[in-house]
This record gives C-alpha cells, sequence and structure tokens, in this order.
C-alpha cells in the first residue's frame, strides 16, 4: 500500500513539473519582453558576406540594420497593394523622396524601395523579395554613391550593377529599366567627381546595346563645372532639396511618357489658319527614311577614321515610306499621343534622319514644339540643311538663351525667305539669316538622348 501511494506522488509530481514547463513555454515567452527575445527575421542584413552575390561593401553599422528591417518589413505587409508599381530603387536619395515620389506623377503607381546608406550589394541581396516579388511595370535605379564612401572600386560596383540587371531580366526580359547615372556630390563626401565619372561610364558600357535600358544622364544634369553637386540643390553635396528633385521629375517624365506610364491622352491641337500639318499625331504618314546621301556617306567614314568611338550612321539604300505605320521599322521614330517621339538608341549614340515626302521649294513659316531629355540632341533640317534642336543649356550651341524650359515643352519657329531662314525658340533668336538650298523636305534627327516633337505645322508663303 505504502509502495502504490509512494509510485502515485512520484507519477503527479512528474505531471506537476510536465504542466510547469508547457506552461513556462507558452506563456513565460509570451510575457518576456521583446527586446530581450532573440528575433529571427528574414529581413535582417546577413551577419556575415558568406555565400552572399555581388562582391564590396554590405553595411552593418547598427542605425542601418535598424533602418533595413524596419523598411523591409513595411514593404513585405504591403506587397499585393504595389505589385505592378513602377519601382524606384537606391539609397537615401531615392528613400528621402518619400513613399509615393511625393506625388509627383499622377496616374503612375509609385512604390519606393530605397534603404538609406544602401550599396549595390545590398540591393543586390534584397533584390528578389522588395522588387521583383512585385513584378513591377517598369524599375528606376539609382545607385552606388555609399559604395564610393566604403572605398569600393568602380570596378566592382559596376559588376555588381550587372548582376543586378541580370537578375531583373531573368525575371522579366522586356521590363523597362531606367538606369540613372549616379549624381555628383563633392571629394569632401568621400565621393570625388574622376570616380563617380568613371563609375557612369562603366555602366553605359554595360549596357549598351539592350533596348528594354535607358541611360538617364543624371550626372551632367546636377554637376557644376567642377564635376561636383551644386549647393543650391544638394545643400550637403550629397542629397538633393525640393529644387534637385523637381530636376530628377523633369528628367524622367518625358521617359514615363514614351513608356506609356504618363500622358497617355491624344494631343487635340489645331493647326492656326493657313498652317498645314505635317504630323497627324497618330502615325508616321508622310514620313519616310531617304536615301542617304553621298556626302553624309562620307562624312561618316571620315567620323569613323578619326574617331573609332564613332556613333553608328544607318546608310539608306533605298526609299522607306510609314505611312499608316506607328513607328519606324527599326523602332527609333515613334508616333505616340500627338508626339513624334525620337527615341533613346540602345548604343548611346545613333546618327539617323526622318524626312518628310514633300519638298518645300515655296518661302514658308514652321512651327514645332519639342521636349529633350539632358543632355539629348536632335536636329531640325530645313530643306536638308540641319538647323541643331537639343537641350541647349547642357548641350549647347545656344547656352545663353532665357526662355528655354529644361525638359518641358519649348516653340520653335523657322521663316524661310529664299535661301535665308530665321530660327526662334520661345522668341529667342538662333540664326538671324542661316543658308538654306532652294528647295528640300523637313527633317528631324536623332543622335543622343530622347527628343520629341508636336504640333509640327507649315505655312507656305506667297
Amino acid at each position: 500500500m505504502a509502495d502504490n501511494f509512494v509510485q502515485s506522488m512520484k507519477t503527479c509530481c512528474r505531471l506537476l513539473l510536465l504542466w510547469s514547463f508547457v506552461f513556462l513555454l507558452v506563456f513565460g515567452a509570451k510575457s518576456q519582453p521583446a527586446s530581450n527575445r532573440p528575433v529571427a527575421s528574414r529581413f535582417e542584413i546577413p551577419a556575415t558576406d558568406s555565400g552572399l552575390p555581388g562582391d564590396g561593401p554590405i553595411r552593418r553599422y547598427d542605425w542601418f540594420k535598424k533602418l533595413w528591417e524596419q523598411r523591409r518589413s513595411q514593404w513585405a505587409a504591403q506587397l499585393e497593394r504595389d505589385r505592378g508599381a513602377v519601382v524606384f530603387l537606391g539609397d537615401s536619395i531615392t528613400q528621402g523622396w518619400g513613399d509615393d515620389m511625393g506625388g509627383t506623377f499622377p496616374g503612375m503607381r509609385t512604390a519606393n524601395r530605397g534603404i538609406s546608406g544602401d550599396t549595390t550589394r545590398g540591393v543586390l541581396i534584397r533584390l528578389d523579395e522588395d522588387v521583383i516579388a512585385l513584378d513591377p511595370a517598369a524599375v528606376v535605379l539609382l545607385i552606388s554613391t555609399n559604395d564610393l564612401e566604403e572605398n569600393a572600386a568602380p570596378e566592382t560596383i559596376a559588376s555588381n550593377l550587372k548582376l543586378i540587371l541580370a537578375r531583373l531580366k531573368q525575371h522579366n526580359p522586356s521590363m523597362p529599366v531606367i538606369l540613372c547615372k549616379v549624381f555628383p556630390s563633392s571629394e569632401s563626401k568621400k565621393r570625388p567627381a574622376a570616380k563617380i565619372k568613371k563609375i557612369n561610364e562603366l555602366y553605359a558600357a554595360a549596357v549598351k546595346g539592350d533596348p528594354n535600358i535607358t541611360v538617364m544622364e543624371t550626372w551632367i544634369l546636377f554637376a557644376n563645372e567642377a564635376g561636383d553637386a551644386k549647393a543650391e540643390e544638394f545643400p550637403d553635396l550629397l542629397h538633393p532639396n525640393k529644387a534637385g528633385y523637381a530636376k530628377w521629375v523633369a528628367a524622367l517624365r518625358p521617359v514615363f511618357a514614351t513608356l506609356r506610364f504618363i500622358e497617355t491622352a491624344a494631343d487635340d491641337f489645331t493647326p492656326e489658319r493657313g498652317f498645314r500639318s505635317l504630323f497627324n499625331g497618330r502615325d508616321l504618314t508622310g514620313w519616310g527614311y531617304r536615301v542617304t546621301s553621298a556626302a553624309d556617306i562620307q562624312s561618316a567614314e571620315r567620323w569613323r577614321k578619326s574617331d573609332p568611338n564613332a556613333p553608328p550612321w544607318p546608310v539608306v539604300t533605298t526609299p522607306v515610306n510609314f505611312d499608316r505605320q506607328t513607328a519606324s521599322v527599326d523602332g527609333r521614330y515613334v508616333a505616340l499621343s500627338g508626339r513624334l517621339v525620337v527615341t533613346t538608341p540602345p548604343e548611346g549614340r545613333r546618327i539617323q534622319q526622318i524626312w518628310t515626302a514633300r519638298d518645300f521649294p515655296k518661302d514658308f513659316i514652321l512651327k514645332l514644339e519639342f521636349r529633350a531629355t539632358p543632355f539629348a540632341d536632335s536636329g531640325v533640317f530645313i530643306r536638308g540643311k540641319q538647323l541643331q534642336c537639343r537641350d541647349y543649356p547642357l548641350a549647347g550651341p545656344y547656352k545663353q538663351l532665357k526662355n528655354y524650359k529644361p525638359q518641358d515643352w519649348n516653340e520653335m519657329v523657322v521663316t524661310v525667305k529664299g535661301d535665308s531662314a530665321h530660327c526662334v525658340c520661345n522668341g529667342e533668336v538662333l540664326e538671324t539669316a542661316m543658308k538654306v538650298p532652294a528647295t528640300g523636305p523637313i527633317g528631324l534627327e536623332g543622335d543622343l538622348g530622347q527628343m520629341e516633337y508636336r504640333r509640327i505645322r507649315l505655312k507656305e508663303l506667297p
């Protein structure tokens, strides 16, 4: 009897200990302060570089680790909301723009995936969950300034960029990517102009020939004569202020329009009395490629001989008519929502011209509007003679214009009488008496960057 009692007591003790253990396991852990519990989160920065893709610096400062986990956890919670958005990917310059990019692109869904202090390798590590999981409509990428502060070599930075772009392309080969050149900063910020320029050269070379990647000339947009950031746009010589962000917005807007994310409504402009539209806004009717002249062929050959990096200059041996077509056969010229777009060439630069089917031997007034991305280079041909049409403040030759509106619409008016053309832009004189042939077509050149034309109309004079 005593033995049975002792055995029963031992059994009760074992059960009591077991239930005590279960109680502590379930309720004790919940009552433990969160700060004292180990956190196992997939959003943490890996403790070591072992097995991670890419090369170069990964930041592990306490403030950065906290920010990294906080922002990435927040994004995971709103994944469905941001699915299919245009993703802005980068560091503090991107993060500082705001979660909705300041509301600067009405009608376009955006997702900010910038983390202050991040590097190219950091972006590579978080790319799948933060970006690719969203199945983005496009990606705007600006990254690497922090790599420089951590003494990464430009070649290492460019190597990481290639891995980032390869992963994006693996996910969606046709997804548009806008690769912004690294912004200028300062030697005092451990970001010297020479190294930034080298990175940008390597970036451009890495994507040369890819039709789905548009290189945005943001360095030249912001740099002063010494190649550094301007204090009036970058007060700390690193981060843009309101004026700096406004310039970035203006630079991106024409590209977003060409990608059909914004400005999709047709232009309802009606020409003034007596003027005839040369471009109907819907397709390229009335335009085409003419046979390349012997003079142009010789000019291209001389250029190639003197410069091994001379841009391509396609030779047309048979005339091509684009009536009722919305784009040229090579995609360089596109009719889109009332705009005739000269697209950015994948090679970086490519010389090309599209011409009206008609020649114009009579005196006339030509009016049109144009919009250029930063440093874009185009041209308007008057009876075959070129009038430079560019992002004038950056690309010249008319750098002193006071009325020019960068990355916005500007009006050009050309009055031809006899063999002389008087040319103005927004009312300011470009050429007082440019010599032109007795007859010939109107043409639009493509060279560097993206140029858009609209409201192209002509009035023949008595």
